[in-house]
């Protein structure tokens, strides 16, 4: 018997699911403003139990590795290293984005994943149906957003944007691309953690637990305040 735990915390988004010999047993989705690092091993827990599955019986463990919130990454990056770690059992990370872009399988058209990066910027890539799977066209990575918009108005194809964040967005998206924006519904605006721990089940996992590390596309607030200070005390002493 195969048993799959997936985590997402990569948004406000607390995603935990199981799968067992490919079946969904468990998909648990929250989408509120409350600290993942005190609900997500709960959550853990309670979907573990409720199903009778002791975390020893577990075959794979799958993560959300970003990119989005910084310390949400984090939270579940950690989470799952230590499980794989302590368990013995491998450890799979697929990305945020590439999870998002799920919800356009059956669109013909690019598909654009949209995580809010704050200050007018997301993290998006570019992906498309071939064939029901869903295949990257680009990069991932940290734009503006009017930037981005512009890059997909030269390639004059119907655009499927994804993700909670889209709302934020829609009244931008809509008046750049005109009818080529199109919308997933509300209701499948969310990454699914069944459909993550599907991805992860396809996927290599990696070779050395701790080798895993979150994808951020950019240094937290912190880091980045530390770095320009140290490059302004570099310059200040030359």
């Amino acid at each position: 018997m195969r048993i799959t735990l997936a985590m997402d915390t990569s948004s406000y988004v607390l995603g935990v699911a199981v799968l067992i010999d490919g079946q969904v047993a468990a998909d648990v989705t929250t989408h509120i403003k409350k600290n993942h690092s005190l609900r997500l091993m709960p959550a853990i827990s309670t979907v573990l139990e409720e199903l009778n599955i002791e975390p020893k019986q577990l075959s794979t463990i799958v993560a959300a590795i970003g990119p989005g919130s910084y310390t949400g990454v984090r939270i579940g990056v950690t989470t799952a290293k230590t499980l794989a770690w302590t368990l013995g059992i491998p450890l799979v990370g697929v990305s945020s984005l590439e999870l998002m872009a799920q919800q356009g399988r059956y669109f013909e058209g690019l598909i654009s994943p949209i995580i809010d990066a704050r200050r007018h910027r997301v993290y998006t890539s570019l992906y498309k149906n071939e064939n029901g799977e869903i295949v990257q066209h680009g990069e991932e990575k940290l734009i503006e957003l009017n930037d981005w918009l512009d890059e997909l108005v030269q390639k004059d194809q119907p655009v499927l944007f994804t993700g909670a964040d889209v709302s934020l967005h829609m009244e931008v998206i809509q008046e750049k691309l005109g009818e080529l924006a199109h919308f997933a519904p509300p209701v499948m605006q969310l990454p699914r953690p069944a459909e993550l721990a599907s991805l992860g089940e396809k996927k290599e996992p990696v070779g050395d637990v701790h080798s895993l590390v979150p994808n951020y596309l950019q240094l937290s607030e912190a880091e980045a305040k530390w770095q320009e200070a140290q490059g302004t005390r570099g310059k200040a002493d030359e």
